[in-house]
């Protein structure tokens, strides 16, 4: 996050060094950082976004109070037992916005969730793993609580699974896992549209629809994040309003496995030609504005058995150029192909 030319004008957002220093001392003195794990100045400039000189300044901070000390090489390390230390939080300046303050309570598992989780499932084309928990925490410097949590929503999300024994494992995304979880899905989210539909406001899907258009209209022109924003205004915000808890529940383990691994291919593999999504978007929203609320739970179906066929193309022209370097907490336990 980093300030605007108005907002270093007006005063509005905190000093740069107090956001990094208020989410460090935090996270430290909760536990999420080992002791004696290395804190640097370009670790903490790169992290949130800001230049040496505060990232400099929140260290020094740190030290002021304790949290930290200087290394015998370069850097600083935690100080042992400052995780179960006193003192009063570190406040933002008073006049901090929402973005401020949500970066302030940030849970320390947030903080490195998404790298483990990118880590994790790009290599799960090729070869099946074992996650090691003492070494995720080791390489990321924090504690086995923060590493816990980590694996946790991971197996949440479906990432990662627990066998007999204990251990935790991220199974290889097969082209027959991918078949499965699109099934669920085709059976399972037009039904879901079905129940939402009563429960949807009066002006919501013309705004959508609105949305949609201007998406197509902008042609190649059009970014993946404005892509990301209509898949998930179809399959998220209009879901959503179906309000049977169990089955809303069975939707989102597919989804998410799916959406994972469709923002770590996506941007990376060349784009599939005559490419129908948004057309098959409007083909559901012209049904639903009409009424015809079972031709749009069909339409929905079929695009997601269309949506499969893209994603296996994506998955199989990734793993078969995918070369990445090991990772100290993943060990590789059998090979696979991923075959359409």
């Amino acid at each position: 996050m980093t300030e605007g030319p108005d907002d270093a004008v007006s005063g509005r957002s905190p000093k740069l060094y107090q956001r990094a220093l208020a989410v460090v001392a935090s996270e430290i003195r909760s536990g999420g950082w080992h002791d004696a794990a290395r804190l640097n100045e370009t670790a903490i400039a790169k992290r949130f976004g800001i230049s040496r000189a505060p990232a400099r300044q929140a260290l020094a901070e740190l030290e002021a109070l304790g949290l930290v000390r200087k290394s015998e090489g370069r850097g600083y390390q935690v100080v042992a037992g400052a995780e179960s230390a006193g003192g009063d939080p570190i406040e933002l300046a008073s006049s901090a916005g929402p973005d401020d303050m949500q970066l302030h309570f940030l849970a320390s598992w947030e903080l490195i969730y998404r790298q483990v989780e990118l880590e994790i499932v790009s290599r799960t084309s090729i070869a099946n793993w074992r996650i090691n928990e003492v070494a995720l925490a080791k390489s990321f410097g924090v504690s086995r609580t923060v590493a816990r949590e980590v694996v946790a929503r991971l197996q949440q999300r479906g990432i990662v699974s627990k066998d007999d024994a204990g251990r935790w494992h991220a199974p290889a995304l097969t082209a027959r896992h991918v078949n499965q979880l699109y099934e669920l899905r085709w059976t399972l989210e037009p039904l879901a549209l079905e129940q939402a539909f009563a429960n949807l406001p009066d002006d919501l899907l013309p705004a959508l629809f609105t949305d949609l258009r201007q998406a197509i209209d902008a042609g190649d022109a059009v970014d993946g994040a404005i892509l990301d924003a209509v898949e998930l205004q179809l399959h998220g915000q209009l879901l959503g309003y179906c309000d049977n808890a169990p089955l809303m529940q069975a939707i989102s383990l597919p989804q998410a496995i799916l959406v994972a691994h469709h923002r770590l291919y996506q941007p990376k593999t060349p784009p599939i030609t005559d490419e129908p999504f948004l057309l098959e978007h409007v083909e559901v929203f012209e049904r639903l504005m009409a009424g015809r609320v079972a031709d749009a739970g069909a339409a929905l179906a079929n695009h997601l058995k269309i949506s499969r066929e893209r994603a296996m193309l994506r998955i199989a022209n990734a793993a078969r150029g995918l070369s990445l370097p090991n990772v100290a907490y993943l060990e590789r336990l059998r090979d696979v192909e991923f075959s359409l």
